[in-house]
């Protein structure tokens, strides 16, 4: 093969392909078409003449520019630090803000819920004796009772751990559950509510529901409104597959289902928070008015940080699901 006559046929084809790959991110439609086909091209023509004339130079030459090509055709994955600032700026926000109606509803008829059972066994001495035995409660109500104890129970950083850990399995179970028309997060929360008018009623009944809400309160705002959210975001996902709207039914739950995992996500940092704020800050010396204000503090933060980010990415168009090159491929459907 004579070299010379070979690269004089193709000279221009390699130099328009180093033109496209220059501007790429400025090409047009029929522009991109000709770089993927300049690519091919010149990487057919680097195959040939290692085989058949291999010289250094020019191989030299025509690999360098297919990588480059090949770079530019393929639109190399966004380093994962920036996929992971996208995440907290925009994704994980915007999908908060978008579900505020339906965390927002759950939130609402779980502290009424909450608060009737506290009333009912506060006010009912047949309720209470149902819960436990009076020896039991009087041990967990007393001053230094089982309820304060509980968050000093452990060292810190080890109850940091298991509180976060433990929450994260009850969000997730939201998340995930959501998916089997959301009963199975309807039964959660209903759970939970009960638990905690439960506890307030038993803490109201002994005349000790200041403490209660002293010790609940600084990490409480924080965590329940995760647990919230996940709940909100499994019911919407529930409902999804009752009525997927103007989407296809598998395409709606895809959609729902990848911005159901990014929440788990982003919640599960929501409550590390909150378990440190559990571990270090309930059980601290410090006067209820200071550990009040430390949580009340950052859940006005983490909403501010939804409310701000989220309505400005939700303007944008965001809808907190992944980025499109991330998502298989579908075949165009007619209606």
């Amino acid at each position: 093969m004579d070299v010379d006559v070979f690269v004089a046929v193709h000279r221009h084809e390699w130099e328009r392909l180093e033109q496209l790959t220059r501007r790429r991110r400025r090409l047009s439609g029929p522009e991109v078409d000709e770089l993927v086909t300049l690519y091919r091209r010149t990487a057919t023509h680097l195959s040939t003449i290692r085989s058949a004339a291999p010289d250094p130079v020019l191989v030299g030459r025509l690999s360098t520019l297919t990588a480059r090509a090949r770079s530019a055709v393929t639109a190399p994955r966004t380093p994962a630090w920036r996929d992971a600032t996208l995440f907290l700026t925009v994704r994980f926000p915007v999908a908060v803000y978008r579900s505020r109606r339906w965390w927002g509803t759950t939130a609402v008829a779980f502290l009424v819920v909450a608060s009737l059972i506290a009333a009912w066994v506060a006010h009912d001495p047949a309720v209470r004796d149902s819960v436990g035995a009076p020896d039991q409660i009087r041990e967990l109500t007393r001053p230094g009772g089982d309820f304060e104890t509980y968050y000093s129970s452990a060292p810190a950083s080890s109850f940091a751990a298991q509180v976060a850990t433990n929450n994260a399995w009850v969000t997730a179970g939201c998340l995930a559950l959501g998916i089997l028309l959301g009963l199975p997060v309807l039964f959660i929360v209903f759970s939970n509510a009960m638990n905690v008018g439960i506890s307030a009623g038993l803490m109201a009944d002994a005349g000790r529901l200041d403490v209660f809400f002293g010790l609940i309160t600084p990490h409480g705002l924080l965590e329940l409104t995760a647990v919230f959210i996940a709940a909100g975001v499994g019911l919407r996902l529930g409902w999804t597959v009752i009525d997927p709207g103007p989407r296809t039914r598998a395409r709606a739950i895809a959609e729902e289902g990848r911005i159901a995992l990014g929440m788990a996500v982003g919640l599960a940092l929501v409550l590390v928070v909150s378990g440190i704020i559990e571990a270090f800050v309930t059980p601290s010396g410090l006067p209820t008015w200071g550990r009040i204000t430390i949580g009340a503090t950052a859940e006005a933060v983490f909403l501010a940080y939804v409310v701000i980010l989220g309505r400005r990415a939700e303007f944008a168009g965001e809808q907190g699901d992944v980025a499109s090159s991330d998502v298989a491929d579908e075949l165009p459907m007619i209606a």
